[in-house]
């Protein structure tokens, strides 16, 4: 009876850890950092093209993450994609002489959104709540580029 006991309890704490492992494999997966999550303040952003950039894609400044896309939506008027960015409170915030681009982690990595800080001098303004980033550049779709190169080699040969 004692030996029965001790593997159940054995088999009981086995499960356990498996279950434990399970949800941090899904924690990982989904890519939750934070559940309570940090404060912060939005931006907005129009862009041409937004490739592959999604809600949730990295916001970097220098290689380090500073928030996370929170909406793309299109604006009914201009058909222009605009892009809310959530920057975490933590990290301060930009000028308005910043600008913004999607960018590619590798050749066919993520898509992600790289800001650059712009200068300060004290006739600028910090960007707030709600404000735009007004300097920006669309992402490269690769068969964008690949059509042109296409396209200009044909156009040599005549």
């Amino acid at each position: 009876m004692q030996q029965t006991k001790k593997l159940e309890l054995w088999v009981g704490s086995f499960i356990l850890a498996g279950v434990a492992a399970l949800l941090v494999l899904v924690f990982k997966v989904a890519d939750v950092q934070n559940l309570g999550g940090a404060e912060s303040y939005n931006l907005k952003a129009q862009f041409d093209n937004i490739g592959g950039l999604k809600v949730r894609s990295p916001i970097k400044v220098g290689g380090v993450t500073v928030g996370k896309i929170s909406d793309i939506t299109l604006d009914t008027e201009t058909y222009v994609p605009v892009v809310t960015l959530a920057i975490e409170k933590k990290y301060g915030y930009f000028p308005e002489t910043s600008s913004a681009a999607i960018l590619t982690s590798g050749l066919l990595g993520e898509q992600y959104l790289g800001i650059e800080p712009g200068f300060v001098d004290e006739d600028i303004d910090m960007l707030g709540n709600g404000d735009f980033i007004e300097d920006t550049r669309s992402a490269l779709v690769l068969e964008d580029m690949i059509g042109q190169v296409l396209y200009s080699i044909g156009g040599d040969s005549e």
